[in-house]
């Protein structure tokens, strides 16, 4: 009988073992398909950015720092694999896009050419992906970092070395309030 007993805890124990780490790789699963779906918009975002670059550029010609600066922000977040890196680069390139829209300001022809309102839309929308992206993303992996530190599936993710994964958070430049100028 005792024989039995311990057999079945025995079992229940496998049994949690092995559901505890299907868990913890389907956590992991759902951070990575939530990151390659954040890449997706972003780089919808890398093809559109030179053409508004290059729409832009027609216009202001002497306002080439602001456009270079898009696209070295640009090309530099498309090299990295460092999530930290890559948050930085794409708040450079969210600073820049800001920079072009109030440059846009500045040239009326600019605003009204139907080429720069059908990509200003364009981002507009892809930027709105962008944000409830990294939402999904942010939400997944605190629910996969809440498995990995809680009890009793920390211990399975702390024999097989699964790590926390790092939440996007936007930079200090984005959490400053909104200067507004009326003239």
């Amino acid at each position: 009988m005792i024989m039995y007993i311990i057999l079945a805890v025995v079992v229940l124990l496998i049994i949690w073992i092995i559901a505890s780490y299907n868990k913890l790789i389907r956590g992991k699963n759902r951070v990575d398909e939530a990151l390659s779906t954040m890449d997706v918009y972003l780089k919808k975002r890398f093809d559109l950015i030179p053409n508004l670059v290059d729409t832009v550029r027609e216009y202001a010609r002497h306002e080439s720092e602001t456009l270079e600066n898009v696209v070295a922000a640009r090309n530099a977040s498309d090299k990295t694999e460092n999530m930290a890196e890559r948050a930085q680069f794409e708040n450079d390139i969210d600073r820049s896009l800001r920079n072009i829209w109030a440059l846009s300001e500045n040239y009326p022809e600019l605003k009204a050419n139907a080429n720069f309102i059908d990509l200003q839309e364009q981002l507009q929308q892809v930027e709105e992906d962008i944000a409830n992206a990294r939402k999904y993303y942010n939400a997944v992996v605190r629910n996969y970092n809440n498995d990995i530190m809680m009890i009793p599936t920390n211990i399975i993710a702390g024999v097989c070395h699964f790590e926390k994964a790092k939440l996007y958070e936007v930079g200090d430049e984005e959490r400053e309030n909104v200067k507004v100028n009326f003239k």
